[in-house]
C-alpha cells in the first residue's frame, strides 16, 4: 500500500526523510551464499554522493553504509538484509518558511492533500536524497548479476540543457562532474551550467543507460513486461519525466523496414527494439534514455500559495543541484540491476533457468 516497497522476489523496502536521522532500505530475497561487505556497496553511493562539485548539492553527506542484518561472516544469508545510511549535514532551519508554503513544482501541495501532513525539511520523504537507499540496493543487485550471469549496466549523461555530450567514451564517465563519457564538450558545458548556477536558476538533462550480457527469456508477458518493469522503476526516479526504450519515440517516424532488428546468424544487425521483444529480453543489450526535468528549488521568486489558500511569492532557498540530472547516472543503474535482478529470479522460479545467455542464441 506504502508504494516505498520494489520487486516481487528480490524486494527491495526503502524509508526515511531527507533530514532524519537516517535514510536506508531493507532487501528481502537475495540469495544466500554471496560475499557482500560494506565495500561492495560503497563506491557507487560515492558516486552518488552530494557536494563532489560546484555543479550539484553542497551538503556534505559522506554517505556511508552500514549492513545491519542478513550477512554472517561476509555471505548473505538469505535473510532480510538492512542497509543504514546515517544523515550528518542536515540543515532544517533552511526550511522553516517551507512549513506554511507550497513551493511550484515540488511535490508539497501533492503530499499535503493526499496525507493531510507532511514532513517541510529538505523535501521530507519526496527528496531526492531517498535515492541513495536505492543506489544501496542497486549495488547488491548489480554483483549478483555481475557475479551470476556476467551483466554489466552502465549509463552516461547525453545532454545538460541544450548542450549535447555524445557519446566518444564511456571510460570518461568518472573523469568529469557530468558523468559524461565525452572530452570535447566538458569545457562547454562548465560554462553553460556555471552561468545557470550562478543566476540561481536550473536545468534538466537526459542519460542514457545499456545493460549488456543480459540472456534472452526475462520478462513475463503482459503485465510483467522487463520493459514496463523498466519504465516502472525509472520513473520512480526523482525528477524523471520520460522514459524511453531502444528508439523510443523516435520509432513513431520509422516505417517497418527501417525499424525492425533482422536477425542473421551472427546475431541481429541493429537494435532498434533496444533489446526487448514482446516484454521478453531478446539477448541484446538493453538500451534507453530517461529525461530528467530542471530542479524545481531555484532563487528565482515564483507565484504559489500558503497553507492558507492566500498567494504569495516563493523563493527557494538551502543547497540545491542546479541539474539534479548529473548525480541520476549511478541512481539510473541501480535502478535497472534492481529490475534485472528480480526478472532474474523470477524466470528461475518459473522455468528453472535464468535464461539463453546471448553468446548461445547464434552459433
Amino acid at each position: 500500500m506504502s508504494g516505498s516497497s520494489i520487486g516481487k522476489l528480490f524486494v527491495v523496502t526503502n524509508f526515511g526523510e531527507s533530514h532524519g536521522p537516517a535514510i536506508g532500505c531493507v532487501i528481502d530475497g537475495c540469495p544466500p551464499g554471496m560475499p557482500l561487505s560494506e565495500a561492495d556497496i560503497q563506491p557507487d553511493l560515492d558516486r552518488r554522493r552530494p557536494g563532489q562539485s560546484k555543479f550539484v548539492t553542497q551538503r556534505k553527506e559522506a554517505d556511508a553504509v552500514k549492513i545491519l542484518s542478513g550477512v554472517y561472516e561476509g555471505v548473505t544469508t538469505g535473510t532480510p538484509i538492512a542497509l543504514l545510511i546515517e544523515n550528518t549535514d542536515q540543515r532544517s532551519r533552511d526550511y522553516s518558511e517551507v512549513a506554511r508554503q507550497f513551493r511550484p513544482a515540488h511535490a508539497d501541495w501533492s503530499y499535503w492533500n493526499k496525507y493531510g501532513i507532511r514532513d517541510p525539511r529538505g523535501g521530507g520523504r519526496s527528496s531526492a536524497r531517498l535515492t541513495a537507499p536505492t543506489v544501496a540496493a542497486g549495488a547488491v543487485a548489480r554483483k549478483w548479476l555481475s557475479t551470476e550471469l556476467g551483466i554489466t549496466i552502465r549509463a552516461r549523461v547525453s545532454s545538460i540543457g541544450t548542450v549535447k555530450l555524445p557519446l566518444e567514451n564511456w571510460d570518461e564517465v568518472d573523469n568529469n562532474p557530468f558523468f559524461a563519457a565525452n572530452v570535447s564538450n566538458i569545457a562547454e558545458v562548465e560554462t553553460y551550467l556555471g552561468k545557470i548556477r550562478k543566476e540561481g536558476n536550473s536545468i534538466g538533462a537526459t542519460v542514457e543507460f545499456e545493460a549488456m550480457g543480459v540472456p534472452a527469456g526475462l520478462g513475463s508477458p503482459l503485465y510483467d513486461r522487463l520493459d514496463a518493469r523498466l519504465a516502472y522503476a525509472l520513473m520512480g526516479i526523482n525528477a524523471v519525466k520520460a522514459v524511453e526504450i531502444g528508439n523510443g519515440f523516435e520509432a513513431a517516424t520509422l516505417t517497418g523496414a527501417e525499424g525492425n532488428d533482422q536477425m542473421t546468424a551472427q546475431g541481429f544487425a541493429s537494435n532498434n527494439a533496444g533489446g526487448i521483444l514482446g516484454g521478453i529480453s531478446s539477448g541484446a543489450p538493453i538500451t534507453g534514455r530517461i529525461a530528467i526535468k530542471a530542479t524545481p528549488s531555484i532563487l528565482t521568486p515564483l507565484k504559489s500559495l500558503d497553507i492558507g489558500g492566500n498567494e504569495i511569492e516563493v523563493v527557494t532557498k538551502g543547497r540545491h543541484d542546479p541539474c539534479v540530472g548529473i548525480r541520476a547516472v549511478p541512481v539510473v543503474e541501480a535502478a535497472i540491476a534492481l529490475v534485472l535482478m528480480d526478472a532474474a529470479l523470477m524466470q528461475r522460479a518459473q522455468c528453472g533457468n535464468l535464461g539463453i545467455r546471448p553468446e548461445e542464441l547464434f552459433r
